[in-house]
């Protein structure tokens, strides 16, 4: 089974959709450079750059396209020197889908210029998009070509095309589910992978909501055990539990559901390469975090790798008498090469460098930098699990809507959702500019350093 998968942002995808549907109903071409990820026998390659093919110095048809061969130039020297992958885009204005004869001679033309030029042995692909914005495609090696795994597009909306049928097991157990997300989108939770990091009192309900909604695998990354403190919060957790990982009490949890979900539970801390290639292996990620680091760490991961990430967030604020001044939550929806937590101001770069600063050297920094539940009153165990709760369903209802739109509103108002326990009122925020640190890592992939940062060097 060939498990190459194809990761297109939302800002990509607009620019195909724009250049091959130009409106004329003539099939138009563009290319694509991509950055790659590997990790044990599977291969994705996340679009970092679209290369539009002129309409004007093509021979367009209603069924072919012809282009001039000196285009690959403008970017085949670039993809060898970075080991970077190659995606051809065509469009097929009549719905057709699947690659024509026509096609097949193409690609067997323009792909033996691409491993000849590359000489790197690498797999490459062809993708097409049809009228109605769903796209088809095939990863290409020197010694034959087969059906990419899945294509995600991570924009407003998330679609997920496998090749694959998906896996029916346990079907019973989702029945009024289906009734109400259908059929496919059951199914297409089975398919996926989920990570989730930061497995506490928010993590844990995020994790128990996605099991049993029938999401296939999950990696579960943090590296704390569980303390009396958070007997409170963390679902699944007993007394017996203290002193145990975080991850290993969830995952237990999961696998006694009984629905064959697999999970790889990683005690450690985001800041590792082992978890950070874990990550970058799932389809969707959920941040649980109350640190400015790991929430911007992993902000990166999703721009780098192309992953839909939802950061939850819970305020407290006490107000020093027994009670409370504040009690409010956020679901952040976060796209490559969008908005991002940092141009949103959930935090400063300051915050990042002394949460950084205070985790790697705290001899150095003498003032204690802690986000956690309560500012103004030290307590070890607020009782927060409603408010956790009420924040987990929130974020899972989001990415429910973004993979199967449902609800009256269009997905592109809703990228903040903030919810005010005080005064019951739920607020939606749409989509802000792109973010200037990170936009330029959009699909980058497996670089040197990991993620251009020498501390995750290996």
């Amino acid at each position: 089974m060939n498990k190459t998968s194809l990761r297109i942002s939302g800002v990509h995808y607009d620019t195909l959709k724009k250049h091959l549907f130009p409106g004329d109903g003539l099939e138009a071409v563009a290319f694509a450079i991509c950055g790659r990820h590997r990790e044990e026998g599977k291969e994705i390659l996340s679009v970092r750059r679209i290369v539009p093919v002129p309409h004007n110095t093509c021979k367009r048809a209603k069924y072919q396209v012809a282009w001039p061969t000196d285009i690959l130039a403008q970017f085949l020297d670039e993809a060898r020197r970075y080991g970077l992958g190659v995606i051809k885009f065509h469009s097929h204005p009549e719905t057709f889908d699947e690659f024509s004869d026509t096609d097949d001679e193409s690609d067997l033309k323009t792909f033996s210029s691409v491993f000849s030029w590359l000489e790197d042995g690498k797999s490459h692909g062809s993708a097409v998009m049809l009228p109605d914005g769903r796209i088809f495609g095939r990863s290409i090696q020197r010694n034959g070509w087969q059906p990419f795994f899945v294509i995600s597009v991570i924009a407003n909306d998330i679609s997920y095309w496998h090749s694959e049928t998906a896996d029916t097991h346990a079907a019973s157990a989702f029945e009024a589910q289906i009734q109400i997300f259908g059929a496919g989108t059951t199914a297409r939770l089975r398919k996926l992978s989920v990570g989730v990091v930061g497995c506490s009192g928010t993590g844990s309900i995020v994790v128990e909501l996605l099991a049993r909604l029938g999401v296939g695998a999950f990696v579960l990354v943090d590296h704390d055990t569980i303390e009396e403190r958070n007997l409170n919060r963390i679902l699944n957790s007993k007394r017996g539990d203290v002193g145990k990982s975080k991850v290993e009490i969830l995952d237990q949890a999961v696998k006694a559901m009984g629905f064959d979900t697999r999970v790889l539970p990683l005690k450690m801390n985001l800041f590792t390469p082992i978890a950070v290639r874990a990550i970058a292996d799932c389809d969707v990620v959920f941040g649980c975090m109350d640190t400015a680091e790991g929430r911007h760490l992993l902000n990166r991961i999703a721009t780098f790798y192309l992953i839909p990430y939802f950061d939850l967030g819970v305020h407290l604020a006490s107000d020093g008498k027994g009670g409370i001044d504040e009690a409010s939550g956020v679901v952040h929806y976060l796209q490559p090469g969008r908005s991002s937590l940092l141009s949103r101001k959930a935090f400063s770069l300051e915050r990042v460098r002394a949460e950084n600063l205070y985790r790697t050297d705290p001899k150095a920094y003498k003032e204690q930098f802690h986000a956690g539940y309560i500012e103004g009153v030290i307590e070890n165990s607020p009782a927060v699990a409603g408010v956790n709760a009420t924040i987990a369903s929130l974020a899972i209802n989001e990415f429910l809507a973004r993979i199967h739109p449902y609800r009256s509103c269009s997905n592109s108002d809703c990228s903040i959702i903030r919810f005010n326990f005080m005064e019951t009122s739920i607020f939606r925020e749409e989509e802000g500019d792109p973010c200037p640190v990170l936009l330029p890592h959009i699909g980058k992939g497996d670089v040197d350093p990991l993620l251009d940062m020498p501390a995750l060097s290996n």
